[in-house]
């Protein structure tokens, strides 16, 4: 059963064409990954499937009383909302059925009403009560207090200010209230940004288990191989299905480029052999038909396109001077706002060390990061930092809004570059000439992180403080970004949550969770 039609679907921002006359179509129970470089259109995908967006061209059909639940990467929580209301807007649609069913039920009472309409009036409102009782609506509360307790929200208390939480606590938040929906299918964009291992490891396992169909956006390999069947392969405004896990696709897709390219080599070679015949033919009398007859040929031949391969990213970080052998050090190191977050901590870190910090979200990672480098001031004990250091810091999120173009952000920052030094930059780091003259705040999440990365790799630094940077990049990215930071000779400091990257790269890891104040 088709729960979700997509037909001719076709659009672009500006002169950048995003898809191309895509199709697409959703069974039940299905579990799907959707792919794709970063800028390819995954998240647009999702906002035309989901309503936000309007298509330029095609048509969008769901399965009728489908209820989806959409875990969007650039989701906000307004403040003013509290853990509990914001779980309550799970169940709106179930309350809008509700009513819709009420008042059939009012209407059936009309005794003008013929018995046709009648009937489908009671089988609508029937439909409508078997999807309301499958959906648990009448156990609401309990349904809140159950779910809360298994992701830690329980311990946070459910009256807190959503405002107040940090980016993972957000994201468990938003999580939780489509669990509450118990919807249909769930379409979740990149999910595990800025979980913490233990809950990443909760939602595989749900995701396995789960009877309904999804989609889901991932560039974590180990995650996606997991929990999905079907691929659907986005690249250059095409959609493509394969059936089987990532390395399954990965198998298919490389044989089919193989076989594309020696068909075109093929190809090449005939029509140089009938342009050679025809050139030399065509003047002759007695070879002329023939000559002509290889013309038709050549104009009749569909032309079979070169694969043009995405230009893949290459980072490397310039090392600055030297520092003395100490870089940080905390004796007794309270961190936090107008609450402690943190015990007294006493950390040390040396020249040359690669540190990654990892531990639940929302125990302070981030601040301990800001309270180091000075930009958040320690509400007790001491920081001693080298004198020397040259620091390149990685934030977790900047810019979204940016009305500046990629080319304008990177001049701005480098005024005595010529644009063509500009461009360069900024190829380099995977980023075609439509995403560098295209507005910051129109890119992915992944082109902004490439922008925000060219900015880092020309700045001379001894030390390099990389909050959670894997976020949002494609799987082409994070490799490279690995490479250059194992090969990068200064200090690292770093927050990250997936030991598929750090692990190969840190000296050392700290638990944060040994500091912290906080309930996990």
């Amino acid at each position: 059963m088709s729960i979700l039609n997509v037909e001719h679907l076709s659009h672009s921002f500006g002169e950048r064409v995003i898809f191309d006359d895509v199709s697409f179509r959703l069974l039940k129970g299905e579990h799907i990954g959707l792919i794709g470089a970063n800028g390819e259109g995954k998240s647009t995908f999702m906002k035309i499937v989901t309503g936000q967006l309007i298509p330029e061209e095609g048509k969008v059909e769901w399965a009728k009383h489908v209820i989806s639940g959409y875990l969007d990467q650039s989701s906000i929580l307004a403040k003013g909302n509290t853990i509990r209301t914001v779980l309550q807007t799970a169940f709106d649609q179930l309350f809008s059925m509700e009513a819709k069913m009420n008042q059939l039920y009012m209407d059936m009472a009309d005794e003008s009403i013929d018995e046709d309409t009648m009937n489908q009036m009671m089988e609508e409102a029937g439909t409508l009560a078997d999807v309301l009782n499958a959906h648990d609506f009448y156990m609401i509360d309990a349904k809140i207090d159950e779910v809360s307790r298994a992701l830690g929200l329980f311990d946070l208390g459910l009256d807190k200010d959503v405002h107040e939480l940090s980016g993972g606590q957000r994201t468990k938040v938003l999580l939780a209230k489509l669990l509450l929906q118990k919807p249909d299918i769930l379409l979740l964009d990149e999910p595990t940004n800025y979980l913490d291992e233990e809950h990443i490891v909760w939602l595989q396992r749900y995701l396995q288990e789960y009877e309904n169909a999804f989609i889901l956006i991932s560039h974590d390999i180990p995650f996606l191989n997991s929990v999905v069947n079907i691929i659907y392969h986005m690249d250059q405004s095409n959609l493509t299905r394969y059936v089987g896990d990532y390395d399954k696709f990965m198998e298919v897709y490389e044989i089919q480029k193989a076989q594309k390219e020696a068909a075109y080599q093929r190809q090449q070679k005939e029509i140089a052999e009938l342009k050679d015949f025809v050139a030399r033919n065509k003047a002759r009398v007695s070879t002329r038909n023939m000559a002509m007859s290889r013309q038709k040929k050549l104009d009749k031949m569909e032309i079979i396109e070169r694969t043009i391969e995405k230009p893949k990213p290459e980072f490397s970080f310039r090392n600055g001077r030297t520092p003395g052998r100490v870089v940080f050090e905390t004796q007794q190191l309270v961190i936090g706002y107008e609450e402690p977050l943190s015990k007294p901590i006493d950390f040390l870190l040396e020249r040359k060390e690669k540190v990654v910090f990892t531990g639940a979200n929302g125990i302070g990672k981030t601040t301990l990061l800001k309270s180091l480098l000075g930009i958040i001031n320690p509400l007790s004990g001491k920081i001693e930092t080298d004198q020397y250091l040259q620091i390149a810091y990685f934030e977790q999120e900047v810019f979204t809004a940016s009305n500046k173009t990629c080319l304008q952000e990177i001049w701005d920052t480098f005024p005595s570059w010529t644009q063509y030094e500009c461009r360069s930059a900024l190829a380099k780091c995977g980023l075609t000439t439509k995403h560098i003259e295209s507005k910051i705040q129109v890119l992915s999440g992944g082109e902004q992180a490439k922008v925000r990365l060219c900015k880092l790799m020309h700045q001379e630094a001894n030390i390099l403080v990389l909050d959670e940077p894997t976020n949002h990049l494609d799987i082409d990215a994070k490799q490279a970004l690995l490479d250059a930071l194992q090969e990068y000779p200064g200090t690292i400091l770093m927050v990250c949550h997936e030991p598929d990257f750090y692990l190969p790269l840190a000296t050392r890891i700290v638990d944060c969770t040994e500091w912290t104040t906080k309930v996990i």
